[in-house]
């Protein structure tokens, strides 16, 4: 009898399981192990995939294409990790004091997370108008003249950087807020009874503590500026002069417009090797500058 039970109860959870794991079996393993095995082999979706070994990786490696788009990428990356980083944690810092109205901001700092890309980079679109944009409106009045954003080939990729931090900056501050609640009010009071200014408490005693959910948020935006594709496809589709070209927005090119499956996996094998090198350095690094309490 005991054993008809034990049998049961390993039914029993196999048919809990069984969702999940044919879900993951069915849309994640085997599209994974698909495209690993399409990326070794040249097909146009209409025609027989044909094995052509490692010339894709070959290929692209050698292509001046994709080292230009990996500059854009990095360029990319170094505008929008730092700002990003400080915008959200001044945020939440602001976020974190007691004033009136104060749960109203929450929602309203939160409220681009909730946007869809779509309607978002088309609202920055005109926002970053070199002629009737808000922003070089702005800049006319204090006597600045504001640069063709969009148009212009060195100013294109920081005004995608501009909407990427107004949509995602709202997301990580709620995160950093989370933080910021959960440090000891006690640190601050023995701060204040030696006398330190608000610099140093911030410094000696705020950024230690956070150091985990920046270690978190760094991973994730460096993560998500890889993946970087529906801003850039539509507020520049990649222009000017090639300027904005980013790894997936070429994955998407070569796979949905120049039909090269077998290349469009092989940039998308590549983008994934260069993601978890990079994540597993900073895994590595962070011993030397991330603090958790206790």
């Amino acid at each position: 009898m005991y054993i008809g039970r034990g049998r049961k109860r390993r039914a029993t959870i196999a048919a809990f399981l069984a969702p999940t794991v044919v879900g993951f079996l069915l849309f994640s393993l085997i599209p994974i192990a698909r495209s690993l095995y399409l990326s070794f082999t040249s097909w146009d979706i209409l025609q027989p995939a044909e094995w052509v070994g490692l010339k894709n990786y070959k290929v692209l490696l050698g292509s001046e294409e994709f080292w230009r788009v990996m500059r854009n990428t990095g360029e990319y990356i170094v505008l929008y990790v730092p700002l990003m980083l400080v915008s959200s944690l001044a945020l939440a810092a602001l976020l974190n004091r007691r004033f009136a109205g104060v749960g109203v901001y929450k929602v309203l700092f939160f409220l681009p997370v909730l946007t869809s890309w779509v309607a978002g980079s088309l609202i920055w679109r005109w926002i970053l108008n070199h002629k009737y944009g808000l922003v070089n409106i702005l800049l006319g009045h204090i006597g600045v003249a504001g640069p063709a954003w969009l148009d212009d080939k060195y100013w294109a990729m920081p005004g995608i950087v501009l909407a990427s931090v107004w949509k995602d900056a709202g997301f990580f501050a709620l995160i950093f807020l989370g933080a910021l609640k959960g440090i000891n009010h006690e640190y601050y009071e023995a701060a204040q009874i030696d006398g330190a200014s608000p610099w140093n408490k911030f410094r000696h005693i705020t950024l230690p503590l956070v150091s985990p959910t920046t270690f978190f948020v760094t991973i994730t935006s460096i993560i998500n500026s890889f993946q970087v594709f529906a801003q850039v496809q539509i507020m520049t589709y990649g222009g000017p002069a090639g300027a904005t070209q980013v790894i997936m927005e070429r994955i998407y090119k070569y796979a949905f417009q120049f039909f090269k499956m077998g290349y469009a996996s092989a940039l998308s094998w590549v983008l994934f090797v260069i993601i978890l090198i990079i994540t597993a350095i900073q895994w590595r690094l962070q011993k030397g500058w991330v603090f958790y309490d206790g």
